[in-house]
């Protein structure tokens, strides 16, 4: 039997088996950490300064572009440096439509920091299928989506988006963190670029902050690596290092993520008559889009419970088993209340116009024993 290309094998080979370079005699399975700033001139891999370049990064760029079948990644020192990287790119006068539930820290980026520069963004809502008819007369620079979406969960069409962007001679760009590079991938579906915070699902232990912006594009890449270099994006060696470790259970971790999360959100559902919104629950509104673009539901689950803000964010603090904290993905489950945190910077009448009400929770459910995360929140109730 011939052996397999790199791209023929399947995920969990890849994740673990990718990046080995620069191990040099030692023939370590585990290369190490180079934790330096500069390098001697005139190396073989033309290392000079690790703000350019160090190899942690390249090993790190290695796996995620095949985890998530690109052709390129460029590593950055977390999602908002990701998204400032691809931001950078851009030049005053041009405009961004985006997602109307977009993440509360690329909302702020764009009203506080790069609104100041004359970069437009306006909002929509890509679930409804009209909001493809505005794309091509805006011609945005960049369409930008989150699918699911944070915290409302929202299932955007991937590919429709794709197709409309591209006919108005436009960029698509796809947060993926939410989903998570193994249970989508939207270069697949169409997506010119693919933006993941690694420091979720990827490294999986809450430990590090990294982000990736990865596409199949010659020259997008060039940008990023311009951006890295230029804006001092870079992340750290260590960070690197551990998301590498944490990349090579990523499979089996967001199999009990989604197993547990499903059966916490039926809780929800069934027993308790929350409002919940989960993509593989048949509850929800694009629960059909979700079967056909994500391989799993993820680990988050939304739940309004109708409270007073007092109520909700009494139920929230008395929780054992899920700390009360910004972030996501780690083995660990938290809870976070959107209102009063992750969107904080989102005006009050914006985020209740997308439906981040005061009785909004966003459970990120980890893999510990889901009998206990039930019990835990039905105590709370």
């Amino acid at each position: 039997m011939p052996k397999k290309s790199r791209e023929d094998e399947g995920f969990e080979t890849r994740a673990i088996h990718s990046g080995r370079d620069f191990v040099g005699e030692t023939g370590a399975v585990t290369p190490p950490v180079w934790l330096t700033s500069t390098f001697e001139y005139g190396n073989p891999n033309g290392f000079d300064y690790t703000r350019s370049g160090n190899p942690n990064f390249r090993l790190l760029d290695a796996t995620i572009a095949t985890m998530e079948s690109a052709s390129h990644a460029t590593v950055f020192g977390s999602g908002v440096s990701a998204i400032t990287a691809v931001v950078s790119t851009l030049k005053s006068g041009d405009v961004v439509l985006a997602e109307e539930n977009i993440y509360g820290c690329t909302f702020r980026l764009f009203a506080q920091v790069f609104g100041k520069f004359g970069v437009e963004i306006r909002y929509v809502d890509f679930t409804d299928p009209k909001s493809l008819d505005e794309i091509k007369p805006i011609s945005p620079a960049l369409v930008w989506i989150e699918s699911p979406t944070n915290p409302n969960l929202k299932i955007i069409d991937i590919e429709a988006v794709a197709t409309a962007t591209h006919e108005a001679g436009s960029t698509l760009i796809v947060d993926n963190t939410f989903a998570s590079s193994y249970l989508q991938r939207p270069l697949e579906l169409g997506a010119d670029l693919s933006l993941v915070s690694l420091t979720k699902y990827t490294n999986g232990h809450s430990d590090a902050l990294v982000g990736a912006v990865c596409t199949n594009s010659d020259e997008w890449q060039d940008k990023m690596i311009f951006a890295q270099k230029a804006l001092g994006l870079q992340p750290s060696p260590m960070d690197c290092w551990l998301t590498m470790r944490g990349a090579k259970t990523e499979a089996i971790r967001m199999e009990r993520h989604c197993e547990n999360a499903f059966k916490f959100a039926e809780f929800l559902e069934s027993d308790i008559g929350a409002k919940v919104w989960y993509p593989f629950l048949p509850s929800h509104p694009q629960y059909e889009i979700a079967k056909k673009q994500m391989s799993g539901g993820s680990g988050i689950v939304t739940v309004d419970f109708g409270r007073s803000l007092e109520d909700t964010l009494r139920i929230v603090e008395s929780l054992t088993y899920f700390p009360k904290a910004e972030s996501l993905g780690g083995v660990e489950s938290l809870c976070c209340h959107p209102a009063s945190m992750t969107h904080a910077s989102v005006p009050k009448e914006v985020r209740e116009s997308v439906g981040i009400t005061d009785s909004l929770v966003r459970f990120s459910v980890g893999i510990e024993s889901v009998e206990d995360l039930i019990a835990d929140v039905a105590a709370a109730l």
